[in-house]
Parts: structure tokens; C-alpha cells; sequence
């Protein structure tokens, strides 16, 4: 492998015409960087390409070069255009091993339905030759655990997002914490900004992104900005003692334009208001369709503080 592999870093490859298509949502990316972000595993890259051998392996190519851990999603079905695993097979120039455990597996998963396994899906029952096996409790595909070169580790999932994500659970992440990926954790904490613009708060705060750990980022949303900052240390504890005072030098130079953090919305910080001043709210809509009141009553315990609404009339 190139020297210019990124040490201990991982990259998301989903597989999926219907990806690029924007036919499904890709959530398993979302999922799958979440949980590397848990496991403090840094990933620079994701990848998204079609159900074409070709193209899968122009990004294995590119991907190998630079990451070290290579996660897989789609692909793994007993269709024609599940080629996923002959594909990597192809890539890494080792033949396929049928397994007659996984045809048992299979076989055993269909019986249980009442149904007769389709001779299509044996196709599932081959997995490279040298790879380990990743077992799926729920659905038919299972995927691999595969190291086909020194310091490269491949992981493939079916596409399916409950499959993924019992498989990730179960056997992944206590397969990388043995192997001694996800020593640190990344955890983040979001400043909330209203009435501000997106680069009139950077340029506040410019200063604040340069810094290595903890990070400082903005991000702009529906009527309101944000700073995320996130730090890398060995628990949480640790990394909000590294990311507290950031965030409270953040807070002083916002002022008021400061509302909140994390989950809290304008609701969560009108209604902390109401309650410390202990005055109440009551408003009246008209075009609003009840929007605001009910933007209001989404906070648990708005009840001590909002009396209702009401519509106003109009006279001629």
C-alpha cells in the first residue's frame, strides 16, 4: 500500500444505482459516520457508484491508496447486479470460496419462513478466499471481514439499514476495538446562533478555525447558524473539558445572538426564559394556521408558561 494512506483512517464506499438515482435516501452513510465518529475512527471520504464492476473498481483503486479501513454497503444480494464481493474478489485477484456453512445459514433462514431457499441466492454463499466471514442474525447476505493486504481492512454490509446496523453492532465494533481501531472517541457539542448571519459569525470567530483539537466549524441552517466543536480525546469527560472553554469564549463574543446548544430549538430557549423571569405567553394567529402555538407546545412542560391562542377577528 502507498505510504499516503492516512494512518488509521476509514472510508464509506456505498454501492447502489438507486443511490445515484436518489430513488432511497442513503442513510447508511449517515449511520456508519456516526458510529466511526463514536468510536473516535477518523474517515475523510465517502463514496457513492452505481452497480458497475468498472466503476467499483476505479473507487477500490483510489480508496486503497488512501484509507485504511474500507466500508461496504449494497451490493451483497443474489441478483445479477449484487457484485460487491466478486468485484472486490476480482480486484485483489483471489478466486471465490463457496462456503457451506453460509449455504446452511441460508437454507436454515428460508426454512424457518416456510419458504424454499432460491438457487439464486447460493450465489451469497461465495466470499473471497482468506476472508472471514461477518455474520448477518437477520437477513440472507452475509458480509466480510477481509485484510488482503498489509494494514488494509475491508468490511462489507448488505444495503438494507436494520441488516447494516445489527451486523455493525454485534460484529464490527468489537471486531475493531480488537484490532486496536477506536482507542479515542470524537464527541461534539453545537452552539445554536439566531438573528446572525452565517459570515458575519465567521468572521467573529475566524481565529477559533484554526484550531487542531478541539475543532471549530460553522454551518448554516433554516433561519439560524451553528458551531459545531468537536474534540478527540480518550471519554467524554476529557473531551468536554477540552471543548468547554471554546465553547464559553464562543458564547461571549455572540452575546445575544447566542440562544442555546446541542438540541435546544427558539421554543426550548423562549420557554427557559418564561420560566426563570416566571411570566407566562399567550399568542394570537391568524395566517399562521396555529404554527406558532404549536412550535410552542412541542417542549415538554410548556403547559406552566403558555395559556393558548386564539384568532383574532376582523371587523369592516
Amino acid at each position: 500500500m502507498s505510504h499516503s494512506a492516512e494512518t488509521n483512517s476509514a472510508e464509506i464506499i456505498c454501492v447502489g444505482t438507486e443511490l445515484l438515482l436518489g430513488e432511497i435516501v442513503n442513510s447508511n452513510a449517515q449511520f456508519l459516520a456516526q458510529q466511526l465518529a463514536q468510536l473516535g475512527i477518523p474517515h475523510y471520504y465517502q463514496t457513492v457508484v452505481g452497480d458497475n464492476p468498472l466503476r467499483l473498481q476505479k473507487v477500490l483503486a483510489i480508496a486503497c491508496e488512501r484509507s485504511r479501513l474500507l466500508l461496504f454497503t449494497g451490493g451483497l444480494g443474489p441478483t445479477p447486479d449484487d457484485l460487491t464481493t466478486e468485484t472486490l474478489a476480482d480486484f485483489f485477484e483471489v478466486p471465490l470460496i463457496e462456503r457451506p456453512d453460509i449455504l446452511e445459514d441460508i437454507a436454515h433462514k428460508f426454512a424457518s419462513r416456510g419458504r424454499a431457499m432460491s438457487p439464486s441466492n447460493r450465489k451469497q454463499a461465495l466470499i473471497p478466499k482468506g476472508a472471514e466471514i461477518l455474520p448477518n442474525p437477520w437477513g440472507s447476505a452475509p458480509g466480510i471481514i477481509w485484510q488482503p493486504r498489509s494494514g488494509l481492512t475491508l468490511m462489507t454490509f448488505p444495503g438494507v439499514p436494520s441488516e447494516m446496523q445489527a451486523m455493525w453492532q454485534q460484529t464490527a465494533i468489537p471486531y475493531l476495538q480488537s484490532q486496536g481501531w477506536g482507542k479515542e472517541i470524537i464527541y461534539s457539542r453545537t452552539l445554536r446562533f439566531w438573528g446572525i448571519g452565517e459570515s458575519t459569525l465567521a468572521e467573529k470567530v475566524m481565529s477559533f478555525f484554526d484550531l487542531k483539537n478541539p475543532t471549530v466549524a460553522p454551518y448554516a441552517g433554516k433561519g439560524e447558524v451553528r458551531l459545531r466543536i468537536s474534540a478527540k480525546a480518550r471519554s467524554q469527560a476529557a473531551a468536554l473539558e477540552l471543548i468547554e472553554p471554546v465553547a464559553q469564549q464562543l458564547r461571549e463574543i455572540a452575546g445575544v445572538d447566542y440562544y442555546g446548544s446541542d438540541d435546544d430549538t427558539l421554543a426550548v430557549a423562549v420557554g427557559r426564559l418564561l420560566q426563570t423571569a416566571e411570566q407566562t405567553l399567550s399568542v394570537a394567529e391568524s395566517c399562521t394556521g396555529g404554527g406558532l402555538g404549536h412550535l410552542l407546545t412541542t417542549v415538554s412542560g410548556s403547559s406552566s408558561y403558555f395559556k393558548g391562542e386564539s384568532s383574532p377577528t376582523t371587523t369592516r
